[in-house]
């Protein structure tokens, strides 16, 4: 039924939400998905900073943030420094340094926190998914049997998923605790 094709459809568009979310939350290694998001204005244009330079990770610890054109390196630069990632840029001239600090205890707390918020607002995505399905099933006017099937599909469906939102937040506290 395409309903329900169409509900698992955006299930599955809420984990990988939820799994890009919860890459930006660092535990206290460096990786380059930590700059998601952040936009520089070069050219006049707000530009996301992996359109503008390469990142490598070095040493498990330090992210090296190396321009297509070093024109663009304050730019760059000042668009860390207003993301407040907690960790302070140190420019070379050539590219822009970022050395991961090591977690303290309370710092993984207060992430371990953020990714259970992450992966509420997951869940209370899911069950709007299937509050539309359930509601666009009890619309078609189908027979009971039919309607209850779709329905106890429906939230097989959601089960399925809740488990996957639980199984990855378990994972990235697993990751944030571990030292």
């Amino acid at each position: 039924m395409d309903i329900i094709d169409n509900a698992e459809l955006k299930m599955i568009s809420s984990i990988e939400n939820l799994e890009t979310r919860l890459l930006t939350i660092r535990a206290g290694r460096a990786n380059p998905a930590m700059l998601n998001g952040i936009e520089a204005e070069c050219y006049g244009v707000k530009t996301p900073i992996n359109q503008l330079a390469n990142i490598v990770v070095h040493d498990g610890k330090q992210l090296f943030v190396k321009p297509f054109d070093r024109g663009n390196i304050k730019e760059i630069e000042r668009a860390i420094n207003e993301a407040n990632l907690g960790i302070n840029p140190t420019n070379n001239g050539e590219s822009i340094i970022l050395t991961v600090p090591t977690l303290t205890e309370e710092t993984r707390r207060e992430y371990v926190k953020q990714s259970k918020q992450i992966c509420e607002e997951a869940k209370i995505a899911l069950r709007n998914i299937r509050q539309d399905a359930n509601t666009q099933i009890k619309g078609l006017e189908l027979p009971k049997d039919e309607e209850d099937a779709n329905l106890e599909e429906i939230q097989k469906l959601i089960n399925d998923y809740n488990k996957k939102v639980d199984e990855i937040g378990n994972e990235k506290e697993k990751e944030l605790m571990a030292i």
